[in-house]
């Protein structure tokens, strides 16, 4: 799932931008979901600190409080792979974001040709956001495109007759079987149970006498069979 982070002082503008995502989302049928804001307050860095993957930046460079320049300095700092797009009203503030190594994807102007500039850039986020270690499931209308590296492990759901994924921040359940999706994972996942593929970089302890895995966000799973005990030589 893709976070869409919206910044903007202006209420029409707000509007503007978020009509432009959602028309562009549903057109590709990309999951998302938006995170949207007048000002950088405290709920907006907490945004910024958490762990959500796949994080697309609009900033509005100038609001009441802070520069939007500031923010995407603050950004990335922790965070290089984060897109981040600039809004502006003022033009000339493109000198200013360009001697900053602010590592942005584009600079766009409120008010010259917006949507069609806004459009192609969440294009070529995607295109950005792609490239990375990531699975990508077509289920019906819907594309879930996740980070391997948030997977912590995949269970059969057998009554609704789905894999449910279990990520850091939720979890999806698709109609691609195990086996199937198993076959489009690298190998640091391994099987550990006719039903359940676990990502082994994210175990931090098993239990071998009461068949329980430990993950380093403090959950576990209990899907763990004698069969594949052996085969992980635990």
């Amino acid at each position: 799932m893709f976070n869409v982070i919206i910044c903007d002082d202006e209420i029409n503008t707000l509007k503007r931008i978020i009509k432009i995502i959602d028309k562009y989302m549903k057109r590709n049928h990309i999951e998302y979901k938006k995170y949207i804001f007048n000002d950088y307050n405290e709920s907006f860095m907490n945004i910024v600190k958490s762990s959500l993957p796949f994080k697309i930046y609009i900033l509005d460079i100038e609001t009441p409080s802070r520069s939007g320049i500031d923010i995407a300095r603050e950004i990335r700092q922790k965070d290089l792979d984060s897109v981040i797009i600039f809004l502006t009203g003022h033009e000339e503030l493109g000198g200013i974001v360009l001697k900053n190594d602010l590592m942005f994807l584009s600079f766009i102007n409120k008010f010259d040709n917006c949507e069609e500039r806004l459009t192609e850039a969440l294009r070529k986020s995607f295109d950005l956001l792609h490239k990375k270690q990531v699975i990508k499931i077509e289920d019906g209308l819907n594309t879930y495109i996740i980070n391997l590296n948030d997977i912590l492990y995949l269970s059969k759901d057998s009554y609704e007759r789905k894999t449910i994924i279990q990520t850091d921040y939720t979890d999806f359940k698709v109609s691609k079987s195990l086996s199937k999706i198993f076959k489009m994972l690298d190998d640091r996942f391994e099987q550990t149970h006719r039903s359940c593929i676990v990502n082994m970089s994210r175990v931090i302890r098993i239990d071998k006498a009461n068949k329980i895995i430990y993950f380093d966000d403090n959950s576990s799973t209990d899907l763990l069979s004698d069969k594949y005990k052996k085969e992980l030589g635990v």
